[in-house]
């Protein structure tokens, strides 16, 4: 044997063989073309491991856990970053043991891939080993990190001197302020749009730079083909090369550091470019790749507006081989529906797909192309087998090339159902241990109402233990079961599913209720709406608007809204419009809402000033009264709605106290530790949004009170007894008030 081929082979995240070690062995075999083991691997190397470098698999770590020493009663974030496809999900654990995120102890976030532990508060059983598991359903990976948790007391049994302690280490505080930033974008399709803000960094160091991240709609931008992005030196400017409507959204610029970030924030909007026949309507958008298989995918995406186009007949899906131009149409004729399984492709070949939509006037421009994928058996890593040849050589192959048993494959298990649709229901299995040279392959049989099966995949061998079956009826139920199958013989049938019943759309959503505006700058407005009673399995909304006593109407925004308020930018100071909402899902949009009541763009409405003087009423040990007196400044919209947060003394995040808002500034804070010492701070809402923060409370104790009297009792108005609806039989019931109450009534 060579001595050129004793080494390991190397392995990259997801299971493949790396490229430095192919290049190795392939420089071998051109040595020894005529040993028929080296024949054979290179044979396997050309048909098992040509693989698209774009198409992400299994998960992998870019950013591993790092170890940190800190000091007790500090916090302390553990950072990784993962990626995979599908999306991995990511399971924390404490030396072993899965971590109990129910607990106020630690907080777990996850940011577009970007993931992290929080442990509020450290104690010194915090110290232990933590590891983060990513997994899907091509595998699981794992990275480890150690956290070291010092007390900050000397102990003289320990020592016979005394030690003075080290100061706790600070960050450096870094203050951004925004020098110029960018605002709102009305573009078209196809033109080029640049994002850019200054600021100045104090202080400007230059090894401790803030990180500048970029956000559409709370999602992280990268570079791509479709964005570029530059930071430094106190700029920060993205630019979307191609505008698209996929593009469309509110971007965020956040300014990161250690202390806190800045941040701000403008909508892009992009209207339709021009058609390619008058009339035409709008290219689709989203384009996403569901359920990739050795020979199919399944294709969705959404549907443009409709403003003065006429309606939507049906799309054509088209598909094209990376590395070529060919587009191929994937339908003969047009589909309603925003979701087309496409079959017929080749094993191991890469595609890029993209829509368009048809009219009685003619056909859209295509969207934007989806992201390549790859038509892969999901299972196949999974019947590789390493062949250990002595020393550190392995020779990796497949469990069927091993052995040469004549035998019939075993009786595939556990068939279900995990996605079914209108007319397509893909089913996974189980199969059965085989390990014969023999290929296997599967045919799956199905069940209507006539009683009598039918075999599915007559002309179609079936090699992974997952099938999309289409052609099905809407709304009917059907039982499927799968038998394997080599040349030597078939398998007994499956155990039957469950009945499983197709999906059975109603029709486009009900149109959405009243419609509402309200004044919030003097270049834009903020429209809300009640959904509608019939939803569909909506995606979203359309937002149309006109000047009043016109019929011009235009699209508010081109990309479905998710959320039933929208703030529409863009307006004419002094201008009267009028606005009007539209549901859509898979099938197309909704009729259109009722007209919202005709409104004036004028002076801009602000979020109310802070809250201030919060006092503390009442106290039984386990829960404390609260009330503090309203915003000086309005902003024009009364204040409606407070939000209370509390920590502990001494600790330095913040947590809600009260998820839905509350109305009046009195307020009973439960659920507290006898003993302890909390603060609190009060945030104002109104039109305008969230107000600022009040001041911190003092330092309340949570120490039940005793004395006939409280002391000064702040100034409070009588309607504040009335709301907590104690006015009613106040005599008789007196003595069982509580004692802040009982104050109340003598103010």
């Amino acid at each position: 044997m060579s001595p050129e081929l004793k080494m390991s082979f190397e392995k990259d995240d997801t299971g493949r063989l790396s490229l430095a070690w192919l290049s190795s062995l392939n420089r071998v075999l051109k040595k020894n073309v005529k040993c028929p083991l080296y024949l054979q691997v290179r044979k396997k190397m050309v048909e098992k491991y040509v693989r698209e470098e774009s198409m992400i698999r299994g998960p992998k770590f870019l950013t591993t856990l790092r170890s940190h020493t800190v000091w007790e009663h500090t916090p302390v974030k553990l950072y990784c970053t993962v990626e995979g496809y599908p999306t991995p999900f990511v399971k924390w654990y404490k030396d072993g043991v899965s971590i109990d995120l129910s607990s106020m102890k630690y907080n777990v976030q996850d940011n577009v891939g970007i993931h992290n532990l929080e442990i509020v508060k450290c104690e010194t059983d915090d110290t232990a080993q933590y590891t983060a598991v990513a997994s899907n359903i091509h595998g699981q990976v794992s990275t480890q990190a150690s956290v070291i948790v010092k007390s900050k007391f000397v102990y003289p049994v320990l020592l016979s001197f005394a030690v003075p302690m080290l100061p706790e280490i600070k960050y450096t505080k870094i203050n951004i302020t925004f020098l110029e930033t960018f605002g709102s974008v009305f573009g078209t399709e196809g033109d080029t749009v640049t994002l850019a803000a200054t600021m100045n960094i104090s202080p400007n160091l230059a090894n401790l730079q803030p990180e500048a991240q970029w956000f559409r709609d709370d999602h992280r931008l990268s570079d791509s083909k479709w964005v570029k992005i530059e930071s430094g030196r106190g700029e920060s400017k993205l630019t979307l090369l191609h505008l698209n409507k996929d593009d469309e959204g509110v971007y965020t610029l956040r300014m990161v550091t250690k202390g806190g970030d800045a941040a701000h924030s403008a909508f892009v909007s992009c209207a339709d470019g021009p058609p390619p026949v008058p009339g035409s309507p709008g290219a689709p958008m989203d384009i996403k790749i569901h359920d990739a298989n050795r020979d199919y995918v399944i294709v969705s995406w959404k549907p443009p507006n409709t403003t003065t186009e006429g309606p939507i007949i049906g799309y054509f899906v088209d598909r094209c081989e990376t590395g070529t131009e060919n587009w191929v149409q994937c339908n003969d004729s047009p589909i309603k529906i925003c979701k087309y399984p496409v079959p017929g492709l080749f094993e191991g070949h890469s595609y890029y797909f993209r829509v368009r939509a048809i009219n009685s006037k003619g056909i859209s421009k295509p969207s934007r192309m989806s992201d390549p994928i790859a038509a892969l058996d999901p299972t196949e890593f999974e019947r590789l087998h390493a062949i250990k040849l002595g020393g550190k050589l392995d020779v990796v192959t497949y469990y069927d090339d091993v052995e040469d048993e004549k035998k019939v494959p075993g009786t595939p298990s556990k068939l279900h159902a995990p996605e079914t649709d209108r007319t397509y229901v893909v089913l996974s299995w189980k199969p059965a241990p085989y390990h014969g040279r023999a290929p296997v392959w599967y045919y799956i049989e199905k069940v209507a109402e006539t009683g009598a099966w039918q075999r599915v995949n007559t002309q179609v061998p079936v090699r992974s233990p997952r099938y999309a079956v289409f052609d099905l009826a809407e709304g009917k139920q059907y039982l499927f079961r799968v038998l394997a199958a080599n040349m030597y013989g078939s398998s007994e049938a499956s155990e039957p599913t469950e009945p499983i019943q197709t999906q059975e759309l109603r029709g486009v959503p009900s149109a959405p209720g009243q419609v509402v505006a309200t004044r919030q700058t003097d270049t834009s407005l903020v429209i809300q709406w009640a959904e509608p009673k019939e939803p569909n399995n909506l995606i979203g909304y359309y937002i149309d608007v006109c000047v009043k006593g016109s019929k011009d109407w235009d699209s508010a925004n081109h990309k479905p809204h998710k959320s039933n308020k929208f703030v529409v930018q863009g307006l004419t100071t002094g201008e009267t419009y009028v606005f009007r909402v539209q549901a859509i899902n898979e099938l197309g949009l909704s009729d259109e809402s009722q007209e919202s009541s005709p409104l004036s763009v004028k002076a801009a409405l602000t979020i109310p000033s802070a809250p201030y003087d919060i006092a503390l009423l009442a106290c039984d040990g386990e829960s404390m009264v609260l009330n503090w007196k309203r915003p000086v400044h309005s902003g024009g919209s009364p204040v409606a709605e407070y939000y209370i947060n509390k920590r502990r003394h001494g600790e330095h995040t913040w947590r809600e106290v009260n998820i839905p808002p509350i109305k009046e500034r009195l307020f009973k804070v439960e659920h507290l530790s006898a003993g302890a010492v909390y603060e609190f701070m009060v945030y104002g809402g109104s039109l305008a949004g969230l107000g600022a923060p009040s001041a911190p409370s003092k330092a309340f104790h949570c120490d039940a009170w005793t004395m006939p009297e409280p002391g000064t009792v702040p100034k409070t108005s009588l309607k504040q007894v009335d709301i907590l609806k104690m006015k009613q039989s106040v005599h008789s019931s007196k003595k069982r008030m509580p004692f802040y109450m009982q104050i109340l009534l003598h103010i």
